[in-house]
């Protein structure tokens, strides 16, 4: 991989160049969220698949405000100290999905490591809202480990969301480096909790941080061992010189490769593309 004027910065390859949004759909999603100051991870985490997936009348809705407490290496949500709950935030994201008439939904959010249940509460009141006022969608939710007090996860599993995910982000070796907080077996607990309940686990991890394909294939190991059903592996993106370096810029085909290596290994479904992040093509991991 060439070198950028930067000699530390990799130049990204053709097969990463993306669409901006446009188009009505991308247009009308964007003004809903706009007009209410609703927070996405399509614009807060730079997905490079919001043009596809606005075009779509699909968002990922991010609750618990735009700020978090968490400083990870890889990510570009703003860190810092959050503002308080924002009361009419699960009101605005429910008036968004009916105006938008959406058929499946994702909800993420920022940490909250500054509320005492880590914003536990909230999460389980927005699914339980959603629920009742939506009851035709369908729906994943993308959460934080709550600093791995698995007991505060048992109420939002509880609403029976259709998907429950929790990320990896990357392998064993690199979490220290990489993730703020987290660690590696935390996130294993969880997903392994969520699995034991019943619902659909998923997980994601991102390569071109260093990870060698050995430690590719253990972190798909890890992840069935804890009933993980779903993963994603996308390409990792450098957000600012002040982030993660990119250490490398895997080739499409290399995606494909493991992508039929974890449907081998026996994911019921896995996503494996540069472009591919937590929520694409979420709707179809509900079936």
């Amino acid at each position: 991989m060439t070198l950028s004027e930067d000699k530390n910065i990799l130049r990204k390859p053709d097969w990463l160049k993306v669409r901006l949004p446009r188009g009505f759909k991308a247009s009308q999603v964007l003004g809903c969220l706009n007009g209410r100051h609703l927070n996405t991870i399509c614009s807060s985490g730079m997905c490079p698949n919001k043009g596809e997936c606005w075009n779509n009348g699909t968002a990922t809705f991010m609750i618990g405000g735009a700020i978090c407490t968490r400083n990870c290496k890889f990510c570009n949500v703003t860190s810092g100290k959050p503002l308080p709950l924002n009361p009419r935030e699960i009101e605005d994201i429910i008036s968004s999905v009916k105006e938008l008439n959406l058929r499946h939904v994702v909800i993420t959010s920022v940490d909250r490591d500054d509320l005492p249940d880590y914003g536990s509460a909230h999460w389980t009141l927005m699914a339980k809202r959603l629920k009742e006022e939506c009851p035709e969608i369908t729906m994943e939710l993308l959460v934080p480990d709550f600093r791995g007090k698995l007991e505060l996860l048992d109420s939002i599993i509880a609403q029976k969301p259709n998907v429950i995910s929790h990320n990896l982000e990357t392998v064993r070796r690199l979490t220290p480096e990489v993730r703020s907080v987290a660690t590696y077996e935390t996130s294993l607990k969880v997903i392994s909790h969520i699995a034991s309940k019943g619902v659909r686990a998923k997980s994601g991890i991102m390569l071109g941080l260093g990870e060698t394909h050995e430690e590719i294939l253990e972190t798909m190991d890890d992840l069935l061992e804890a009933g993980c059903e779903v993963m994603t592996i996308g390409q990792y993106l450098q957000p600012s010189r002040q982030h993660y370096t990119v250490k490398e810029y895997i080739h499409p085909d290399k995606f494909e490769q493991y992508r039929l290596i974890g449907k081998e290994k026996g994911f019921l479904h896995i996503e494996s593309h540069p472009l591919v992040r937590s929520s694409y093509h979420a709707e179809r991991h509900v079936l």
